[in-house]
């Protein structure tokens, strides 16, 4: 295992090397999840790219930090890992919260961003209502209180199957996430809104999403797409907000079409 000392905060992330010839891809991962969510993604990629992973404070083997937090000092942490990492020019490939980062760290350091994958994800991403019902129910009862609501919203019903031990092992991965920096996640995501700066993105970007996604269904995903200048969009069938665990062949075939076109094609849909 891998960890660096960022913002006064332990991040774990694993760095996978790669041909030099090519970019680095930048993977961060959604609200209660690590970055083993990323596996089966990865496992098509190692060899052909380098590869960064890495759990966001609050999640997975990092450390909770300072709380409350925001969109910004996520993508702060980030910047501070590849810094260290020596990484520029990268893929970045949010997923949910993960693509909120990504926007915030296109804003902040566009040095670092060479495309952007914005999977399941928005400019906006719920109601600061719905977020401290979350919060609150949370702070009462626990994490996993609410689990049967997250993994309706995370997973499609052929996923949520009783005998489907996988499941079982991803309902456990959101209850065992630190309940301070789940919450401190949900007011940083509560409080962003990239709706103006979407409009200023430079750089080739692909919006992906479930097509039975509940968190950020395919209508909000493609609002995202459309205040990008020229971003492409694309839904990944039979998958909910995590295609990357329900569809991982399909999302790897997508991710590596756009990085083909990110490198070579002209800018443009």
């Amino acid at each position: 295992m891998q960890f660096a000392r960022i913002n006064d905060v332990t991040i774990h992330y694993q760095l996978i090397g790669g041909p030099a010839d090519k970019p680095v891809i930048v993977f961060s991962n959604s609200l209660g999840t690590d970055f083993r969510i990323w596996r089966d993604v990865i496992v098509r990629l190692a060899g052909d790219f380098a590869i960064v992973l890495y759990d966001k404070r609050g999640h997975g083997l990092s450390d909770v930090g300072q709380v409350p937090c925001t969109i910004e000092d996520h993508a702060s942490d980030l910047a501070g890992l590849l810094d260290m990492l020596s990484v520029k020019q990268a893929i970045i490939c949010g997923l949910s919260v993960g693509g909120l980062i990504a926007q915030s760290l296109y804003q902040r350091r566009p040095d670092l961003v060479r495309a952007l994958i914005l999977c399941d994800t928005a400019h906006k991403i719920g109601t600061a209502e719905a977020w401290n019902t979350r919060i609150a129910a949370i702070r009462e009862n626990g994490i996993a209180s609410i689990t049967d609501g997250i993994m309706a919203r995370w997973f499609t019903s052929a996923f949520r199957r009783p005998e489907n031990i996988a499941y079982a092992g991803y309902c456990n991965m959101l209850e065992r996430q630190p309940v301070e920096g789940y919450i401190a996640t949900c007011e940083a995501v509560r409080d962003a809104d990239f709706t103006e700066a979407a409009a200023k993105i430079a750089v080739p970007t692909i919006c992906v999403v479930g097509d039975q996604d509940g968190s950020t269904p395919p209508d909000l995903v493609l609002s995202l797409a459309r205040l990008i200048p020229d971003a492409r969009y694309e839904v990944i069938k039979d998958a909910g907000h995590i295609p990357c665990v329900e569809q991982p062949e399909a999302l790897t075939s997508v991710i590596r079409a756009f990085i083909e076109f990110a490198m070579h094609g002209d800018k443009g849909s």
